[in-house]
């Protein structure tokens, strides 16, 4: 009994790190992308780490607009949704790679001054321990 104790006192460890991933799948993006559609901020960020990084496709900065943390990046969502009441993400396709992912949208909204938008767009991830850690957004600029 001893032994056996002292083996998996030794092995546990090794038995731990050794658990298989928590893998992100095509249904785990577009419950992501329906939390979006139904403008549900709570269910967005159950998707995402804890010190998740969102990097808006706009902004000062080369990259965009950044934000970092569960807080600042709830918030960035929810202005989102303020801008454009009837925000929606259509017809998305998701692809997973290991550790990285994207989805390809269609995003439609009316601001308040009433100009429709109508853009396509991709959010570009980066996954750890089965959530969405990076969201980078990326879209089309469109002229009229």
């Amino acid at each position: 009994m001893k032994n056996l104790l002292i083996t998996l006192v030794i092995l546990s460890p090794l038995m731990l790190k050794s658990q298989p991933k928590k893998m992100i799948t095509e249904s785990f993006l577009q419950s992501f992308a329906d939390a979006f559609n139904a403008h549900d901020s709570k269910a967005i960020m159950a998707h995402m780490t804890e010190d998740c990084i969102f990097q808006a496709s706009a902004g000062p900065d080369t990259d965009g607009e950044k934000f970092s943390g569960q807080y600042a990046v709830k918030m960035a969502f929810e202005k989102v949704f303020e801008t454009f009441k009837d925000a929606r993400w259509n017809n998305p396709q998701h692809f997973i790679a290991g550790d990285r992912g994207f989805s390809e949208w269609t995003f439609t909204g009316t601001r308040a001054d009433g100009v429709k938008v109508e853009v396509t767009g991709c959010d570009l991830f980066t996954f750890r321990d089965g959530k969405i850690a990076i969201k980078n957004s990326y879209r089309k600029s469109r002229t009229n």
